[in-house]
């Protein structure tokens, strides 16, 4: 689980890192648009995901 969780993290913070840049914003801004694709996982479905594959 944790594995899939930080998986996810990853995967939301490269996806938000590569739209912030083709949006035109600096690094700064692109960093924060990462977060913000972190903060809006939703780890609820990831737990309900995984709670079914078991």
């Amino acid at each position: 689980m944790v594995e899939k969780i930080r998986q996810a993290c990853v995967q939301a913070a490269i996806a938000g890192f590569e739209q912030g840049r083709l949006d035109g914003l600096c690094e700064e801004g692109a960093v924060e648009t990462a977060v913000s694709y972190i903060q809006k996982l939703n780890f609820d479905q990831l737990l309900r995901d995984d709670s079914r594959h078991k």
